[in-house]
């Protein structure tokens, strides 16, 4: 006997998007719903399985019994699966077992649209009404000033299983225990944003999160959905944003995943040319198909919906953007008119980011795009992708080879450091030091560093100071702010007995001071994705292996001055050239005795003199320590 009542959540025009791919709001419809029919309380399950013969709800309702609970198809070929069942209420585990027409197989799987799933390695979905209670109104009338891109954006990455645990319990913390110390150290560190690596449901701890299973459930490692919107809310009631990773490029093969869903290939690519990964062993979603783009924007928009969140950061944007990604000739056919972009995903970017900016247009999307395709960042209309930021590799990249290298050795090599600034407007570009720096034998940042330990952390102050003088947003990984010396191990907490020591609790005080300079400075951030924000005082002194540059407020009222000093020569007597008459004083020094430096430092303020150098008709000598960067300001 078939227990289900035949009951629906589609209108024709829900069915009519649907089909079209332009359904974003899919979560209100598909998945399972706690409701009432004539009174009766129960839940209402709908699942799209276009090539299934039958689809039943097994759970621990009916002792996950096929037949008990056979759905209903609807009669407009959506292929959506359908049916209310009494008596299923909040906490219900439950799966769809689904017959296919397509070899008579049977498949067992998760609900693709649940809201919360079973602790890993179990598998289940769970019936789930997230009912909270918002406290952070302040932040979200305020979040289009905050979240601009003329306004400071500093993120710490984090990944929320290795980030802190409490070792005489071997777990780690539960997103309530984040709520309370992962918040505070963000805002004592000063940092704006927090970056999670995904959070979403995923079977394999190895994988970091970006094999998701769960796309609409915050993963229960750490509690439950309701206690994630605690650790969101209480991110903004501080006045910090939080951005999620969110992983649209492909998706694992577990058998209770997406993958062959209703004995075909549903979600994925039925090409294995373009719907297999060779790197990461993984499906890619079929973007050619409008229901897969509809699950696809749905889920970008239930985070920024339902969880209030601030941003989304998409991962592998290039493998994406290219059918050769990973491929040798011969393993990738070419699209239709001989080149070899996707243009099916490079469609579905572009009306992803649409929607996100029409619905939310005070977020932000943030490309993780390592090639030269251009106009990442750019708007649709112009003919770009329409991401707000897209993370700049090459400046990275260049960046690590340069510190790599002994200071006797840079001055061959100065234009590692000043090539960023010949694309650094291209794009609206945000710096990263992600996680993927540090493993895999990459070392730690610190480890990178060369020279002796006094100079290994002089040099990583410079780099830090360097990199948020540079124009552009930041990103870091954790450990990173204090030197952590081990590469990052997802299976341990960060190395936190190391801030007992001066030089990596110096570190931390470096990155403190580093986030209230760029906050409290418009230079820094009014015109970050601006040429008129930025000017080179001097690239060319390779002897020396110094660089000096201007950045610039929109009114260029209050410009900073940086100068770098690569080499662990002291200079005592510098001269700069300057934009105009008047009096410095320095405002920052990476070599202050409080970040374990040596103390050289301008103490006084610098008298500008009428003297021509550098091009200018102003100049003035100035002290820059070794290994170090040195900010000065206008005083007048």
């Amino acid at each position: 006997m078939n227990n289900v009542i035949v009951h629906s959540f589609f209108s024709d025009f829900d069915i009519n998007l649907f089909k079209a791919g332009k359904h974003y709001r899919l979560y209100e419809k598909l998945g399972s719903h706690i409701t009432s029919v004539n009174g009766v309380k129960g839940t209402y399950f709908a699942v799209w399985a276009p090539a299934a013969k039958s689809v039943s709800v097994i759970g621990d309702f009916n002792y996950w019994t096929e037949g008990k609970h056979q759905l209903n198809v609807r009669w407009d070929s959506s292929g959506i699966w359908e049916g209310f069942i009494p008596g299923v209420t909040m906490g219900a585990l439950y799966k769809y077992k689904i017959h296919s027409n397509h070899n008579d197989i049977k498949t067992e799987k998760a609900d693709p649209y649940a809201r919360r799933c079973e602790h890993p390695p179990k598998t289940a979905s769970v019936v789930w009404d997230s009912q909270y209670d918002w406290n952070d109104r302040s932040w979200m009338q305020k979040r289009h000033q905050n979240n601009a891109i003329d306004a400071p954006f500093s993120v710490y990455e984090v990944h929320l299983g290795s980030w802190k645990k409490k070792i005489e319990e071997d777990r780690s913390l539960s997103y309530t225990e984040l709520s309370e110390e992962l918040v505070n150290y963000v805002k004592e560190m000063q940092f704006t944003h927090v970056e999670l690596m995904p959070v979403m449901e995923h079977p394999y701890d190895p994988s970091w999160g970006y094999q998701i299973t769960g796309y609409f459930a915050p993963t229960s490692r750490f509690g439950y959905p309701e206690e994630f919107k605690t650790l969101v809310d209480k991110l903004h009631q501080n006045d910090i944003g939080i951005i999620l990773d969110w992983v649209p490029s492909h998706f694992p093969e577990d058998a209770h995943g997406l993958g062959f869903f209703d004995g075909t290939c549903l979600y994925e690519h039925p090409d294995r040319k373009k719907g297999y990964h060779p790197d990461w062993k993984s499906l890619i979603f079929n973007y050619e198909r409008n229901e897969v783009k509809s699950f696809l924007i749905s889920n970008a928009l239930f985070w920024l919906d339902e969880y209030h969140i601030d941003g989304l950061r998409v991962d592998a944007v290039a493998s994406m953007l290219f059918l050769d990604y990973s491929r040798e000739d011969g393993e990738w056919d070419a699209n239709i008119y001989g080149g070899r972009e996707n243009l099916a995903a490079i469609d579905f970017m572009k009306e992803l980011n649409t929607e996100i900016y029409s619905s939310f247009p005070d977020v932000q999307t943030i490309a993780e795009e390592s090639t030269s395709f251009p106009m990442v960042s750019k708007p649709t209309y112009l003919g770009g992708l329409g991401f707000g930021m897209k993370w700049m590799m090459g400046w990275m990249h260049d960046t690590l080879l340069y510190f790599a290298k002994e200071s006797v050795h840079r001055k061959f090599h100065q234009n590692d450091l000043t090539f960023s600034m010949t694309y650094a407007f291209t794009e609206n570009f945000m710096l990263p030091l992600s996680h993927d720096e540090v493993v895999y034998g990459k070392r730690s940042i610190i480890g990178r560093m060369p020279g002796d330990e006094w100079q290994q952390f002089a040099n990583l102050r410079l780099l830090y100071s360097y990199m948020f003088t540079h124009p552009g947003t930041n990103l870091l990984f954790m450990g990173a702010e204090f030197a952590q010396r081990d590469e990052w191990n997802f299976i341990e907490s960060l190395d936190w007995h190391l801030l007992q020591y001066q030089y990596h609790n110096g570190i931390k005080n470096t990155i403190k001071d580093l986030n209230i300079l760029y906050r409290n400075n418009e230079a820094l951030f009014e015109q970050q994705f601006n040429i008129s924000g930025f000017e080179w005082i001097t690239y060319d002194d390779h002897e020396n292996s110094i660089i000096a540059y201007i950045r610039k407020d929109l009114k260029n009222e209050k410009p900073l001055i940086v100068v770098c000093n690569f080499t662990p020569v002291p200079r005592v007597e510098y001269r700069i050239g300057l934009p105009q008459e008047g009096v410095l004083e320095e405002v920052f020094n990476s070599d202050h005795k409080k970040y374990g430096g040596s103390g050289v430092s301008n103490t006084n303020q610098i008298q500008i003199e009428n003297k021509k150098w550098h091009y200018r008709e102003h100049s003035a000598k100035i002290k820059i320590p070794p290994l170090a960067t040195v900010v000065l300001r206008y005083n007048n």
